[in-house]
């Protein structure tokens, strides 16, 4: 089977590409950063004895979706597993100065995954088979300040997936949605010597960790897949705060 990764130079893109080479799939890589494009799929290839493609794509794009499927079908890559994995971060209340990456926050997160689960799910579809993974997040069930894009977004591909489940599931596709907690990534531009120790105290997550469970539920054709007990707590400590407790943390962050 051949995959198709969004994300895939670094971070939990980069780990899915991994470790679907090591069960022996073939990938295509798609990725804003071409440096990394110009290597990793040919050490991956290397490596596992796999066929590993690298295409360069501004996913933010409002055209992305469509020109990828394109390209995908004028390369004949008949694409059996979609990972959406692509995403971006940002901590910061929502002003005028960030509303243009808010804008191109959406279109990553919503709209160019629903296209491309629209247009590589009707091959699917066709084809009677295949798996659609929707990266969300454990943010999804917990908006708070600073990231409110973010959470509303990955809330967007929760609820997205949960339906699309449904809707695929007579025609022999799996959707599955992953809600990860703190994963060990550039993602979130946390310190390497912070992030190590938060890893180390349990509170975040490995990628190689992650992602096991992640291809583990999508080859199972779980509906989610949202490991960690801090996936369990995290929401429930948070609805917990009192409103006023909440504004008072947030007003204290945003005046540093």
């Amino acid at each position: 089977m051949q995959a198709l990764v969004t994300g895939a130079t670094s971070g939990m893109g980069l780990e899915y590409c991994r470790q679907l080479a090591q069960r022996g799939h073939h990938l295509v890589m798609v990725s804003n950063q071409q440096k990394e494009l110009d290597t990793l799929p040919q050490q991956l290839a290397q490596q596992y004895s796999v066929r590993a493609v690298g295409h360069y794509q501004d996913l933010a794009a409002p055209d992305a979706a469509q020109s990828l499927y394109d390209w995908c079908h004028s390369e004949e890559l008949q694409i059996d597993i979609l990972i959406n994995n692509a995403g971006m971060f940002f901590f910061h209340e929502l002003t005028p100065d960030y509303v243009g990456r808010a804008e191109t926050m959406m279109n990553l997160h919503i709209y160019t995954p629903t296209r491309l689960c629209a247009l590589f799910g009707e091959d699917m579809k066709r084809r009677r088979k295949g798996y659609i993974v929707n990266v969300s997040s454990m943010v999804a069930k917990m908006p708070t300040p600073g990231i409110t894009i973010y959470a509303a977004t990955k809330a967007y591909l929760k609820s997205y997936s949960k339906s699309l489940y449904f809707e695929m599931r007579p025609y022999g596709v799996g959707v599955t949605t992953v809600l990860p907690g703190a994963i060990a990534t550039p993602l979130y531009n946390i310190k390497p010597s912070t992030l190590k120790l938060l890893t180390r105290l349990g509170i975040v997550r490995t990628p190689q960790w992650m992602v096991r469970r992640a291809l583990r539920g999508m080859f199972r054709k779980r509906h989610y897949v949202k490991p960690g007990v801090m996936n369990y707590l995290a929401p429930i400590l948070l609805k917990l705060l009192p409103n006023g407790l909440e504004t008072r943390i947030w007003q204290r962050i945003s005046s540093k």
